[in-house]
């Protein structure tokens, strides 16, 4: 299920960062585990990097990463059934607006599989995805703020440079994880911002 990709350039220091640390936290909250996924669309901006982000982190500590493609809602219970089947034991969610837009669907599907998850926003966490790793909405919003005033003082939006997050957060829902029988460590929990329960 590899994506063929293309040279992808603009793929920011933040993805750099959020990709090997949610495979790291997913090898931290199941140490034994070896078999990850993630779930992509074709067409991400950053597909190339991410992919070899992933696999980097998980060579690491002699893991696997599956890139799992998904460009249709239906694509997507296909793509879980195929976890099942490939025995996936975590997977993660790239920052696509297209899986964002399908989060109640991926969700229901991690629990009714059971499959350990985390994801790029607390939003994710908070509708009852097991974890979530990355800058809090307030920090987004305000970079935005900060790139619509320089906009609106006449920079050009092609000249500004990318801005980058300084703060991420680790969110971790207890309720999920005692629904789909994940036992968090307390090396994992000691490194929550904030914890669900």
């Amino acid at each position: 299920m590899n994506h063929p990709g293309g040279n992808v350039t603009g793929y920011t220091d933040m993805g750099s960062e959020i990709v090997p640390k949610d495979v790291g936290l997913l090898h931290e909250l199941l140490p034994r585990a070896t078999r990850f996924a993630t779930l992509v669309t074709p067409t991400y901006a950053y597909f190339d990097r991410v992919t070899a982000d992933a696999k980097s982190a998980a060579a690491v500590f002699g893991g696997e990463i599956e890139i799992v493609l998904v460009d249709a809602s239906h694509d997507i219970e296909a793509a879980f059934v195929w976890l099942v089947q490939q025995r996936t034991e975590a997977f993660f969610v790239t920052d696509d607006s297209f899986l964002f837009n399908r989060q109640t669907q991926i969700l229901a599907l991690a629990a009714r599989y059971a499959i350990p998850g985390i994801y790029f926003s607390r939003d994710w966490a908070l509708a009852g995805g097991l974890m979530s790793y990355g800058p809090p909405a307030s920090e987004q919003g305000r970079q935005a703020g900060i790139y619509t005033g320089r906009i609106l003082k006449g920079e050009k939006a092609s000249e500004i440079p990318v801005g980058r997050a300084t703060r991420f957060d680790l969110v971790i829902n207890l309720e999920t994880a005692r629904a789909i029988g994940v036992e968090v460590p307390p090396t994992v929990l000691s490194l929550a911002d904030e914890v669900i329960e």
